[in-house]
């Protein structure tokens, strides 16, 4: 059921990332510590970034999942990219995580899930610190070698000179036939002996980027 949050978390997520590199300069901040966000690169802060989504089993049973490691970067130009370590999968079940690794996603040939997207810095030169705005993102996401583009919107928070936070305004919604993994949903579904797995998942996440 894990399967498609981190798609579609991943795609979330690249939306964050590219939005995050954007914000400007803060007006009325010391010139030296608020340099425009443009200047510089910006790197995920793992420890301060979610990414979860909502399986449903049985047509009525929720639960939350989430991936425990994350990385990215978003570079001067707008150029965001987002890795997900799909061994980091985390259902709350030893033996589920096992059966998204191993069946669901295949970790071996296919470690991580990718996330990217190309934003344009000037969308976001007049973001100032404790401000927020929220944009438009498409974002590219690929999951064992199949890729499909993601839309959302997402709310982007300066929250200090070199730290900006990026969330959605709604749950990102994925499905399995968007990369393939039908069948694959099919086997986890006969395994844990359900009637079904709803193969559409929401998708949320928080995202803080910091200079340097």
């Amino acid at each position: 059921m894990p399967l498609l949050r981190p798609l579609a978390f991943a795609a979330a997520l690249a939306a964050g990332l590219s939005a995050c590199a954007q914000p400007a300069a803060a007006p009325g901040d010391d010139a030296a510590a608020t340099a425009p966000v443009t200047e510089g690169a910006w790197t995920l802060d793992p420890a301060g970034s979610r990414l979860a989504y909502v399986s449903i089993k049985a047509g009525e049973v929720a639960e939350a999942n989430r991936f425990d490691t994350l990385a990215g970067s978003v570079a001067a130009d707008g150029t965001a990219s987002l890795d997900i370590d799909l061994a980091s999968v985390n259902t709350g079940v030893d033996i589920r995580n096992e059966r998204m690794r191993e069946i669901f996603f295949g970790v071996a040939e296919n470690p991580k899930a990718t996330v990217t997207a190309k934003l344009d810095p000037a969308a976001f030169a007049g973001l100032a610190v404790g401000q927020s705005l929220t944009r438009p993102l498409t974002a590219s996401v690929t999951i064992k070698g199949a890729s499909a583009d993601v839309e959302t919107e997402v709310l982007v928070t300066r929250v200090s000179a070199d730290r900006v936070t990026v969330v959605p305004t709604a749950p990102v919604i994925v499905s399995t036939d968007m990369f393939g993994l039908t069948d694959e949903l099919g086997e986890l579904r006969a395994l844990a002996q359900l009637p079904s797995i709803t193969p559409a998942v929401p998708v949320t996440f928080a995202l803080a980027f910091k200079r340097g």
